[in-house]
């Protein structure tokens, strides 16, 4: 219902009307970082009335921790440092990512990341079920998904499978709809999908967050698309980067540039450092003691910069190969000088030979250093 003074119902409250999500939500899950916090947790036994309230809210659900390492009904034996590994993502998110790929009846669609099967059973329900194949890297959570996908009278086709390979079997897909992040895109999903078809991702190149794209494919085999919204979700499992050890000794210096104006410069400049310097993950954090924090690493190196308040420089302290922390003030100079472009001036395309981003049109590469 309509009309003054009555706000119409979101979006992500829709889509818990048309396929309920508790019905895929495990009795105990995580919702919180810190595992051995109580408020992580909703167990279903213990306090139905908050298990319901979570599950019918905006909120991530993590129904793994540790690629299935933990047992979550024993929630009180988890490592404090575990980590979700699968999840059912916020609804509203769901929402933004089902509207981008806009799929309709008859639509083949091929969805990288199963989860619990929410949102494989979303995308039954508006193209039929027998146009959808969902690839899960995870065998466990792949058979349960399948399971509550089952319960609920829909004959999806859950996979087992590495989910950067797609699934060549029933190519060409119409529309290609991933859950999980990617730090390089596969092409195998562009490969697969139809021209004029349509690929949305969580684009996670490591600085800060990442952000939905939405690629559209075009006949000579590549898709290209704009930057879209924030959003950060778990990487695929072969592209997580793994803590390494620099060697080397530590270069200390002073840096007359804060830290933190780079880490809050904004989203498109978040963009443009991840086409100069791809695969430098960090970020900025303020310090309990009023000091300003930005850490940056790539597979060899390490940066930190500090400063503390009313200090006209900040320390700088950088090991490895590369000088992380002077490559990124470069960075930083030429995004300032070509305007500060904002995120939605940005883009990606993708083919074979791998991701490219670009600025205002495809033709104008973003170069690495």
């Amino acid at each position: 219902m309509t009309g003054p003074g009555v706000q119409p119902t979101a979006r992500w409250e829709l889509l818990l009307e048309k396929v309920p999500r508790h019905l895929f939500v495990p009795d105990v899950a995580v919702v919180g970082p810190v595992m051995d916090d109580p408020s992580s947790w909703i167990d279903r036994a213990e306090d139905p009335a908050r298990w319901w309230e979570v599950v019918h809210s905006d909120t991530a659900i993590g129904v793994q921790l540790d690629d299935g390492a933990v047992d979550l009904v024993a929630k009180t034996d988890a490592d404090p440092r575990a980590v979700a590994t699968s999840s059912t993502s916020a609804p509203h998110l769901v929402a933004q990512m089902l509207d981008l790929l806009d799929a309709g009846p008859g639509d083949r669609v091929l969805e990288i990341g199963t989860g619990t099967g929410w949102t494989a059973a979303l995308l039954a329900h508006e193209v039929g079920d027998a146009n959808v194949v969902s690839v899960e890297v995870d065998a466990a959570v792949a058979a349960r998904a399948a399971a509550n996908v089952r319960s609920i009278g829909l004959d999806v086709q859950v996979v087992t499978a590495d989910g950067t390979q797609g699934w060549p079997a029933r190519a060409p897909y119409d529309r290609v709809h991933v859950t999980v992040g990617a730090s390089d895109i596969p092409y195998a999903w562009v490969e697969q999908t139809r021209p004029g078809g349509v690929v949305v991702l969580p684009w996670m190149p490591g600085w800060k967050t990442g952000n939905l794209v939405k690629l559209t494919v075009v006949e000579d085999g590549t898709a290209s698309g704009t930057v879209g919204e924030p959003c950060g979700f778990m990487l695929l499992r072969g592209q997580r980067r793994a803590p390494s050890l620099v060697e080397g000794d530590v270069r200390k210096s002073r840096s007359t540039v804060a830290p933190r104006e780079i880490a809050e410069a904004g989203q498109g400049f978040d963009v443009a450092l991840a086409g100069r310097m791809p695969g430098v993950e960090g970020g900025g954090f303020d310090n309990d003691d009023g000091s300003y924090r930005l850490a940056a690493r790539s597979e060899d190196s390490r940066a930190l910069v500090v400063h503390q308040p009313g200090s006209a420089t900040a320390d700088v302290e950088q090991s490895g190969p590369r000088d992380l922390w002077n490559e990124i003030t470069t960075v930083y100079h030429q995004w300032t000088n070509w305007g500060q472009p904002g995120k939605e001036r940005f883009g990606l395309s993708v083919s074979r030979a791998g991701t490219r981003i670009w600025l205002d049109e495809p033709a104008h590469e973003v170069e690495t250093l």
